[in-house]
């Protein structure tokens, strides 16, 4: 029976754990990704069993920072960057990823803000496999008409709205 990870980063990112202060939580930012990336040098799968639980955990916890200097959004931004190679190289079962994937995808439809959007221009990487990318575009498929279909028809050039 394995025994569950006890991540150091987790009960600082609880919800709304930040005030309005942008710089505590970019170095608790900083700390997670430090420790995210030292367990993946030993175990690539834990590594990024962390990363789908530090950005699942991410946009609740910061939901109250202030983020009109842009610093709070560019520190999710490197986080992202940092985080999706750990996750896409990880050589986890099927399972295990669609699991990182389901969790990942249920953060981005609750993420307010919204701080996690980057995440979905990566979301092909995120899949890893060819197949597993297949599959998640025929489920997004008829969001991604019913989105254009509406865009189409209440703005002035479906251009404007589909750039």
């Amino acid at each position: 029976m394995a025994i569950a990870y006890k991540w150091q980063f987790s009960p600082r990112f609880r919800r709304n754990a930040f005030g309005w202060k942008s710089q505590p939580p970019i170095q608790r930012i900083k700390e997670a990704l430090a420790e995210i990336k030292a367990a993946a040098r030993t175990d690539a799968v834990l590594g990024a069993d962390g990363a789908v639980l530090f950005l699942k955990k991410l946009a609740p916890a910061i939901a109250q920072v202030d983020s009109s200097s842009g610093s709070i959004g560019s520190a999710v931004n490197r986080a992202i960057d940092t985080l999706v190679p750990i996750i896409a190289k990880a050589n986890a079962v099927r399972a295990v990823r669609e699991k990182w994937l389901d969790r990942l995808f249920q953060a981005l439809q609750d993420d307010d803000m919204p701080y996690l959007e980057y995440l979905g221009e990566f979301w092909g990487v995120l899949c890893a496999t060819p197949e597993l990318a297949s599959s998640w575009a025929d489920d997004l498929a008829p969001t991604v008409a019913t989105m254009w279909d509406h865009c189409a028809s209440t703005a002035p050039a479906a251009r404007d709205c589909l750039a």
